[in-house]
Order: C-alpha cells, then structure tokens, then sequence
C-alpha cells in the first residue's frame, strides 16, 4: 500500500486523505491536544488526594486517547454502509452490555453504569449513542424511501427500549442525550410535525417524572435552583476559578482552586481551564466545538443520501450537546451532570466512543462523487 498523498493515488489512505474533511479531523486533534494539557495540569492533584501515583491519570488517558484517534481515522475509512454495518453491532452489544450492569453492574453513586472486566471498566450506555443515532437515521430513511416499510414504529420501539434500559441503571443525561437527538432526526427526516411535538411533550414529561423518581435527579435541580438547599461545593469551586482566571488565566500548570475540585480532571476539567488558561482559551475551546458541529450539519445537508444527513446530523448533535451539557455544567447554567468535555475530559469509555463517533462522521462526510455505497 502506498503511503504517498498525491492526487493521483489511488490507494485506500490516499483517496481517504483527498476526500476526508480535514479541517474537522485537525479541530478533533486540536481539541484532543488541549485535553492533554489539561489533564496534565487538573489530574496530579486528584492522583495524590487518592493515593495514586502522581501521574497515574495523565499516562492512562494518553494510553486510551492515541487508541482512540487511531479509532477514528479507521473507521473514518469506512464507506456509508460500513458504519451503517458497524452501527447496527454496536448497538446490539451495548444494549447487551447495558442489560449486563443491571445484572452484574457496580454500583457507583447509586448508579449502575459499569462492566468491571480483567483489567479495565466499560460503559455501555457511551458506545450505544452514536449507534443509535446511525440505526435511527437508517430506519428513517427507509420510512421515506421505501414504501411500507414500518420505520416509525420500529425506531421508536428500539428508542423505548433503549431509554427503558438506561432508566433503570440509572442514568438520566445519556437518556436526555439520546432523546433530543432522535427528536432532532425526527424532525430532520420531515415526518409529521404533530409527531415531533409529541415526542418533545414526551421528553418534558420524562424531566418532570424524573424529578419525582429519582432522588438524585430532584437534588441536583434543586440545588441548581437554590444553591442553598444543599451540597454544591463543586460548582462553587468552579465559579471560583473562572473568576481567579480572568481574561489571561494564571497559566497551565498554575492554578490553585484545581487542587480542592475532586473532578476536576474529568467533569470539572472545563473550570480548570477557566482557572489556568483565562476566558480566551475558554472561548476558543468553545468555538472549536462549535466549529466541529456546524462544519458537520454543513457537510451532511449538502449530501443527496437522507441517510447521510440523518446520520450525519444525529452525530453532530451528540458531540454538540455533550459538550454544551458539560461546559454548562461547570458554569452552572444547568443542573450538574456527570458528563465528559469530548476529548478532552478524562475517560476510557467516553473516549473510545467518541472515536468512534467522530469517525463515523467523517466517514459519512467524505466527498463523494456519486452515489456511492449509501445505503
């Protein structure tokens, strides 16, 4: 195999770099370096609070992030109907591995979201969104392009009983995730508006019962609502080093209020940047999530294929809203959630999926010249 990049090579790496989307793929590595620096600054801290070696947490995300970018340029060689392939696997053993925690799942603060194998942890519900967002846009598409075909009813069927499964673990932001996206594909798809509205009455309620269901649910939103009514030292903690930051920062490396945010390498790590590399920073990493997203639904409506689209479109909002869910977070814009800052935040599980995720995007946002292998 050849590993020039000339216009005339036609091998499989030379027609996947003349027709990737490289300005996305450089922002995910762009991103992907920030974290590591991030986490090289946020995690020392933590590792000694805990009785960890002081690098413990920098040398296992970089041992799981360069897998991970190795994952996404992989599958990124794929064709439309290769993800379509891997998605439709994925998300048959995820909602395997999700069944498997509420069976033989470890509990952790009050949730059971975890597969403890040999030697590593898994999460199931993080390798199950980006599946779904593909099989829901296959489902779809074959609802408008083939006549009969049951679509609605069997994507919403998989939507029940993958939001049922996460429910019960449990865990109420992959479920919100997974829910505004297929809403959003809903929506994209042109299926009946009175339906869309219907799912969106279907999700409030979901919020409200969860507020009654779930006791962790109901603090969190309260505490949110009256930061008096309970425990947010972490949030607190945030706010202060946003504010010790200021427009410059004090410097990697060089923050202070890091030391006493027990997240702060993983769903805090957004406040470590506020502290160490000041609002511009901040600014930049928010504009290069948005650069991501809005370069992708760009991408994906300018493809013939609904299923590109939907696909395409489902996985950008994921990546958007994880980002937003998390950053919101840490400014305390919304009620505390424990998700990771894609690529960014420490995390085995997430990283790997988002790898896989962003992969899948650039697979489906490749230029094609024809219709190609879309399903």
């Amino acid at each position: 195999m050849s590993f020039t990049f000339a216009r005339t090579d036609h091998s499989l790496l030379g027609r996947w770099w003349w027709t990737v989307d490289r300005w996305t793929l450089a922002a995910v590595v762009l991103i992907a370096a920030i974290g590591v620096v991030l986490i090289q600054a946020a995690s020392p801290a933590v590792a000694e609070r805990i009785g960890l070696t002081t690098f413990h947490f920098i040398e296992r995300h970089l041992m799981l992030l360069l897998p991970a970018l190795g994952v996404m340029v992989g599958v990124s060689l794929l064709s439309p109907r290769g993800v379509l392939r891997l998605s439709v696997g994925l998300f048959l053993l995820s909602l395997i591995g999700i069944a498997l925690t509420l069976v033989v799942g470890v509990e952790i603060k009050g949730a059971t979201r975890w597969l403890h194998l040999p030697g590593l942890s898994v999460q199931p519900s993080e390798f199950v969104k980006p599946a779904f967002a593909v099989v829901a846009a296959w489902l779809f598409a074959l609802q408008r392009n083939r006549e009969g075909f049951p679509g609605i009813p069997v994507v919403a069927g998989l939507f029940l009983v993958t939001v049922a499964m996460l429910l019960m673990q449990p865990d109420l932001g992959q479920t919100f995730v997974i829910t505004a996206v297929f809403a959003g594909q809903f929506f994209l798809a042109g299926l009946p508006v009175l339906l869309v509205v219907g799912l969106v009455v279907l999700g409030i309620s979901g919020l409200v019962g969860a507020y009654f269901l779930f006791p962790h649910v109901q603090s969190r939103i309260d505490r949110f609502l009256d930061p008096a009514s309970g425990d947010n030292y972490q949030v607190a903690r945030a706010m202060e080093a946003f504010e010790k930051g200021g427009l410059w920062g004090t410097g990697p490396g060089q923050g202070s209020v890091k030391m006493s945010i027990p997240d702060a390498h993983a769903d805090f790590i957004f406040a470590v940047a506020g502290e160490e590399l000041g609002l511009l920073w901040c600014l930049l990493i928010v504009g290069l999530f948005a650069f991501v997203v809005l370069r992708g639904f760009a991408r994906a409506f300018n493809d013939q294929s609904l299923f590109v689209l939907l696909a395409a479109s489902g996985l950008c909002m994921q990546f958007g809203l994880q980002s937003l869910i998390n950053m919101g977070s840490s400014l305390h814009l919304m009620p505390t959630k424990g998700m990771t800052l894609p690529f960014i935040s420490y995390g085995g599980s997430s990283l790997i999926a988002l790898g896989i995720g962003m992969g899948m995007l650039l697979a489906l946002t490749r230029r094609r010249f024809g219709p190609g292998d879309v399903p």
